[in-house]
């Protein structure tokens, strides 16, 4: 091999080592700069998902107060309400909501949209939800206090989901299931 340099006259270009930090350079910075905007996009994800809990559980502080509201006659304001409390957490309309109160009156809040359904009569009876927040499957009315199959006792209960869409950089991270982050909670109001 040093004879090949020996001939082409490269002698002194082997020895020389002026470039080698560029190239070092330019090497390992893709890398570097992936792994900077990976840490950026993780963090920023982490982010929204935590604001998203911190509305979802306001609304649940409001309606562990507003207990009371749980009844045909007040459950619709109350969902209305708590609506508002997860969508205006951040600022006006920041984030979709969804509220159930106990299997009867719902309230949403889609893009600054609000809109209300359900069965009112259906908040003055007691329930034994099963599954997690948000797929619940709330079965048929029960006694209050009585002993539910799964454990616990029959009740009244608020499901709050709260969604932002979001475009990850690189990847969801398993918090963004299809351009959405969600945060929601089944709370035991009574």
């Amino acid at each position: 091999m040093s004879r090949l340099f020996q001939r082409l006259g490269l002698r002194a270009f082997r020895r020389d080592q002026s470039g080698v930090a560029v190239v070092e350079f330019v090497l390992v910075a893709p890398v570097v700069i992936m792994a900077l905007v990976a840490l950026m996009d993780i963090g920023t994800v982490l982010y929204v998902r935590f604001q998203l809990d911190g509305a979802v559980n306001a609304a649940a502080n409001y309606a562990m107060v507003n207990a009371a509201s749980v009844s045909s006659a007040n459950g619709a304001g109350l969902a209305s309400n708590l609506a508002s409390v997860v969508a205006s957490a951040e600022g006006s309309n920041w984030a979709n909501s969804s509220v159930v109160v106990n299997d009867g009156p719902s309230a949403s809040n889609t893009g600054g949209t609000s809109s209300s359904s359900g069965t009112a009569s259906a908040a003055d009876s007691c329930y034994c939800p099963s599954g997690t927040a948000p797929s619940v499957t709330w079965g048929g009315a029960q006694t209050c206090g009585a002993a539910c199959p799964s454990g616990g006792y029959a009740g009244k209960f608020v499901l709050l989901t709260a969604t932002k869409s979001y475009s990850p950089v690189i990847s969801g991270y398993g918090f963004v299931n299809a351009g959405t982050i969600s945060s929601s909670s089944m709370v035991q109001v009574q």
